[in-house]
């Protein structure tokens, strides 16, 4: 369960710090590929995350910002669904 409260920590504070401005995409995208894998409920939006993340994305900023924050999103509300995003 270590494990599970580890990626559920570190998810939230991607999310957070991202969604503040206090993060590079490019350390988001790096953190999101280097993901293994996990059990259910945890494995389909890491895979969706990682699936996103992997191209490089042409696309207007904060559109892209809001995108990569959903995909985030989806990790930390898979072990909590009460996780509210700003």
């Amino acid at each position: 369960m270590k494990k599970i409260d580890d990626l559920i920590a570190s998810a939230k504070s991607i999310h957070d710090r991202y969604h503040a401005g206090r993060m590079e995409r490019e350390t988001v995208r790096e953190w999101a590929l280097g993901l293994g894998e996990y059990p259910p409920p945890y494995a389909a939006p890491m895979r969706e995350a990682a699936a996103w993340f992997k191209p490089v994305r042409d696309m207007e900023p904060d559109a892209l910002k809001a995108a990569d924050i959903e995909k985030l999103k989806a990790i930390v509300e898979a072990h909590r669904p009460d996780f509210k995003a700003e």
